[in-house]
């Protein structure tokens, strides 16, 4: 697969077969996904890879803590600006729509809207997932080199033939993941990834794109 078919292709998978994803496959991945730039070569990404019983013990705990009703973890970081401006308040709404609306939820339906964002938390039926860490004293400029090197990911696993869905949901619950994983204080958890093989049954609805003139500018001087 070229790159530009690994960045066509790339979508946030939700729905996973149980097939097993090959650990070789995984540490090829993340041996060349380190090559990601980054300023200064800091390099602050910290990444961690559940399978087998560890991810199901994860899952597990989880998925206590969604039926004890448990209120979510005190946030580490802020997902959204609290008053997100247009354009940015529309794509938003628009993602939500179309996501839910594949599953048949109207948008008063609270109730269903939290049974399908449950699925987080079952990393959608994933076999492998991946929980990405920052370390507390790194800045807005550090948090961009962690992105670049989850978009690397990302394409790598395309490469693989596998698919990855990125999960911000899952720092909701980053002290049962720690619980875990152990990771040491300093770090703050930023995502999860689920890995696997797609489950071609699930219907996957493609969110649209910006029209190219409103997110880029040529600036050629003609």
């Amino acid at each position: 697969m070229d790159v530009y078919g690994a960045v066509t292709s790339r979508r946030a998978v939700r729905g996973f077969t149980g097939r097993q994803v090959p650990r070789e496959a995984l540490e090829r991945v993340l041996t060349a996904a380190a090559w990601a730039p980054s300023a200064s070569n800091l390099q602050p990404w910290h990444a961690y890879v559940l399978t087998g019983t560890s991810l199901a013990e994860l899952k597990k705990r989880t998925g206590e803590r969604v039926a004890t009703g448990d209120p979510w973890d005190e946030p580490e970081y802020e997902q959204y600006p609290p008053d997100l401006k247009s354009p940015y308040r529309e794509r938003r709404s628009a993602f939500g729509e179309q996501r839910y609306g594949a599953l048949g939820i109207p948008r008063e339906d609270l109730e269903a809207r939290q049974r399908a964002a449950a699925a987080n938390w079952e990393c959608f039926g994933a076999p492998a997932a991946l929980f990405c860490y920052i370390d507390r004293a790194m800045g807005p400029a550090q948090w961009s080199d962690v992105g670049m090197y989850l978009q690397s990911v990302m394409l790598l696993l395309r490469a693989e033939g596998l698919h990855s869905c990125t999960q911000m949901a899952w720092a909701k619950y980053h002290r049962t993941v720690a619980e875990v994983l152990s990771p040491p204080d300093e770090l703050i958890l930023f995502c999860g990834m689920s890995i696997g093989f797609e489950d071609a049954t699930v219907d996957h609805p493609r969110t649209g794109r910006a029209p190219f003139g409103e997110t880029v500018t040529f600036a050629d001087g003609h």
